[in-house]
């Protein structure tokens, strides 16, 4: 008799460190991606992967201080996916506004785009620094989770 071998609820995390220098947004991004194609997320790769640029941007621009760098973590458990954000930082990230007001400010909107993609997003302390993260239920083979929330068209 052919039996079907359940899927594993929780996958190996996967985590890689980066340096503080501008070609570490896309080389985060293609990481997060050849994570997800391993455990078979396609469902929200594309929201997953703007939120991964949204978070090592941020952590290039507030959170890493010079000579240093930030720590990528990627886990998945039971159809959620984690991301995490560690740097050694200061401050505090909040979702932005628009600070000129007219709309065209090119920066102040990622917090806000992770906050309006994820299913859950957070900052909590870490010594030193902090993690900034955020979740996402995906739809994997039996694991059964939401769709994607991105526009088809």
């Amino acid at each position: 008799m052919n039996q079907k071998t359940p899927l594993p609820s929780r996958r190996e995390p996967r985590e890689r460190f980066y340096r503080r220098e501008r070609q570490s947004v896309p080389q985060a991004r293609a990481f997060a991606r050849t994570a997800l194609n391993g455990w078979g997320i396609h469902d929200r790769a594309y929201e997953i992967a703007l939120c991964v640029s949204e978070l090592t941007t941020n952590a290039l621009l507030h959170g890493v201080p010079p000579g240093r760098g930030f720590l990528l973590c990627l886990s998945h458990d039971g159809g959620v996916l984690r991301i995490e954000l560690h740097d050694s930082g200061g401050g505090w990230p909040m979702p932005g506004t628009d600070v000129g007001g007219d709309g065209d400010a090119e920066s102040g909107r990622g917090l806000l785009l992770v906050a309006a993609l994820a299913d859950k997003w957070g900052v909590v302390e870490r010594d030193p620094g902090k993690i900034v993260w955020c979740e996402f239920v995906t739809d994997v083979p039996g694991v059964s989770g939401r769709t994607s929330r991105r526009p088809r068209g």
